[in-house]
């Protein structure tokens, strides 16, 4: 069997985030794997004036994304034992390709995502994140069934 040193978890803010945590904490203590929080911010808009627009939206924006980071800090502590190495990251892209890139940069032996549970015509007309993630990943990937609040 595979011994895994780096497990990324890819997380975004939902309430399944602490069921993520438990099977990354669970196979980090098997294999004394170093786990890696991963959330993928949206990158900043490309239209035309933002980079020159009004300082306070970028103010804004750069707000925003401290918050989230120290959101991923806060996720590392609550859900993952201290004897555990872990890292919380903050990266700007577009999901897919930014978790793939990231995976490979950190030497990732397996992927843990959630995956939320839709019809088949919401499926038919919506990528899925976790769906092309299977897709393209090129090492293990632990699928998480998420529960929908109703």
């Amino acid at each position: 069997m595979k011994n895994f040193k780096n497990i990324l978890v890819a997380v975004d803010f939902n309430d399944a985030v602490g069921e993520l945590m438990a099977y990354a904490e669970s196979m980090a203590q098997k294999f004394g794997a170093k786990i890696w929080v991963v959330h993928v911010a949206a990158p900043d808009p490309d239209f035309v004036g933002y980079s020159t627009g009004p300082q306070y939206i970028r103010d804004m924006r750069a707000d925003e994304l401290k918050a989230e980071h120290k959101e991923l800090q806060q996720i590392c502590e609550m859900f993952i034992s201290k004897k555990i190495a872990s890292d919380a990251l903050l990266i700007q892209g577009s999901t897919v390709e930014t978790v793939l890139e990231e995976a490979k940069k950190l030497k990732a032996d397996m992927l843990i995502v959630g995956t939320h549970k839709h019809s088949f015509f919401y499926n038919l007309f919506a990528e899925s994140v976790s769906v092309e993630l299977f897709k393209n990943a090129e090492i293990p990937v632990l699928s998480v069934p998420i529960e929908e609040e109703k």
